[in-house]
């Protein structure tokens, strides 16, 4: 359900943390290799999907979350449903490749069974992120991780898919974990390159006191001044997550005016 307008001039965004997990295409082929399609058999469908709102603990579902599951099943109507209410709750969703994956996919879910749209998101993409403000030699999730000592992901095979897509309970345990600690992940280094970040939504937009734009904060420090062709600004940098802001000469931010400066 849409969120009263009240609620998103004061206070945080609600963040929302994603990471979803795919069954294959399942087809008739002639060969192994660059192969053309004879026949579709299934369609690939969400397997699971793993979330966590900023602050919150991670949670997740998957096919076998919902009653009449069996093996084999492609069938992730109710769980496409419930990832629609997650997108209409949030106000900022974060996902690694997010923009040309995982967002994509849940759309293309969306429409395949009809849904509305949900209210409309922003959107953080770390994997852009990191290949705009950087050149690190991979921007894959576990390479980020690994590299910035945040974590790595849980190494799986295709072995897992075929678990679950036969049932087998251990598998569909696996997977879950494995989606959840991406998500895990995920979060750590979202708040790794967050203060390098220039297109972050704006918390100011959910807050009317000047605090910082990219996590909210409103302990700043004043760092001189930003000239654009027709306005002045103050510039500040937040003590919370190093990201830098801006705000209208003249305007006052008590902490900030405290801090030191």
């Amino acid at each position: 359900m849409a969120k009263p307008f009240a609620e998103l001039e004061h206070g945080l965004p609600k963040i929302l943390f994603l990471d979803i997990e795919t069954f294959p295409n399942i087809a008739y082929v002639w060969g192994k290799y660059d192969q053309n399609v004879i026949r579709f058999l299934k369609e690939g469908c969400i397997a699971t999907y793993a979330a966590k709102w900023a602050g919150g603990k991670v949670f997740s579902k998957s096919l076998t979350s919902y009653k009449g599951y069996k093996p084999g099943s492609y069938d992730d109507k109710k769980l496409v449903e419930d990832l629609w209410k997650l997108m209409d709750e949030a106000d900022i969703v974060v996902a690694h490749n997010g923009d040309d994956f995982d967002l994509r996919v849940i759309r293309a879910r969306f429409i395949y069974y009809g849904l509305k749209p949900p209210s409309p998101v922003k959107t953080v993409d770390t994997k852009k992120v990191a290949r705009r403000v950087a050149r690190f030699n991979s921007n894959k999730l576990d390479d980020l991780g690994s590299l910035l000592g945040l974590g790595k992901k849980i190494k799986t095979d295709f072995d897992l898919w075929d678990g679950c897509i036969n049932g087998n309970a251990s598998s569909w345990k696996q997977m879950i974990t494995y989606n959840q600690k991406d998500v895990i992940l995920l979060e750590k280094l979202y708040n790794k390159l967050l203060p390098w970040i220039a297109s972050h939504p704006n918390h100011g937009v959910y807050n009317p006191d000047a605090v910082c734009p990219k996590c909210g904060g409103a302990d700043v420090q004043l760092r001189g001044m930003a000239v654009s062709t027709t306005r002045t600004y103050q510039r500040f940098q937040c003590k919370k997550c190093g990201g830098w802001g801006r705000f209208s000469k003249g305007t006052t931010v008590a902490k900030a005016q405290n801090s030191g400066v």
